[in-house]
């Protein structure tokens, strides 16, 4: 029995675990509590020695046509500054195993800012992502404005943000945002694929990769290249480094224990 009310979980072997947004009726529109699951089984994977990816998709026909409006109509400052509702997206922010996110149709609003909590993005060809909020009187809070610059640049992305122009997936790729555009009906075969590729790779070096390269996004060059010369030195301590090593010597497949 599913134990959560708005997504469902499973795991697919080789260490993939997978999150469905799970509201299609509603195009997957992101309610408070939805989003709160969504952190939590994404922490609860990131505690879990057996899940080494995890992948993020969406049941039916959207990965997610934004946030839940009905639910924000009578919010006011003061309440969105107690209820701090943006505390739990922070959190995703600090998942330390890869995020896969397979995306189709709308990819909008908080639908667009979950997506780009990803590390890596396989779409639907088809698949539509946008800003909307602009004609709702509002903006991004999510970190729509903060991500989507510093993937496609201050241009495109202040654009696209004024303006809430849909983007295509090609539009996308062409500008970063996502990474790869497949055929709708192999768009989680091809994600599960690619998951089960990472997944047999170190995961501690995936970690700290994941880590280096999200401090780039921010430190200055030189500092950035500090941080990565730590974190290379650090995986001298691993398990997984001397059996990479040795697997490479002795000419045979490695097999990594993420230790």
């Amino acid at each position: 029995m599913n134990r959560f009310d708005f997504i469902e979980t499973s795991m697919k072997g080789n260490g993939v675990a997978v999150i469905y947004l799970n509201r299609p009726r509603q195009f997957n529109a992101l309610n408070r509590k939805m989003v709160s699951e969504i952190v939590g089984a994404m922490e609860e994977y990131d505690r879990d020695e057996n899940v080494r990816v995890i992948v993020l998709t969406g049941h039916g026909r959207a990965f997610s046509a934004g946030a839940d409006i009905d639910e924000m109509t009578g919010d006011d400052p003061i309440s969105l500054e107690l209820l701090n509702q943006f505390a739990d997206w922070d959190r995703l922010g600090r998942i330390k195993k890869p995020i896969i996110g397979a995306v189709k149709g709308f990819v909008f609003g908080g639908g667009f800012e979950l997506a780009l909590c990803c590390d890596l993005l396989i779409s639907a060809s088809g698949t539509e992502f946008s800003f909307p909020e602009v004609g709702l009187g509002v903006m991004p809070g999510a970190g729509g404005t903060q991500r989507l610059t510093k993937l496609a640049g201050r241009t495109k992305a202040i654009e696209w943000l004024w303006t809430g122009e849909r983007i295509s997936a090609e539009t996308a790729l062409q500008h970063g945002i996502i990474n790869k555009i497949v055929a709708p009906e192999l768009l989680m075969e091809e994600t599960l694929k690619f998951a089960t590729r990472l997944a047999n790779q170190p995961p501690l070096s995936l970690r700290l990769i994941k880590d280096s390269v999200n401090k780039a996004v921010d430190y200055p060059l030189f500092e950035g290249m500090q941080y990565e010369r730590k974190n290379f030195y650090l995986l001298f301590a691993s398990q997984d480094q001397k059996e990479g090593m040795n697997a490479f010597v002795e000419k045979r497949k490695p097999d990594y224990q993420g230790k």
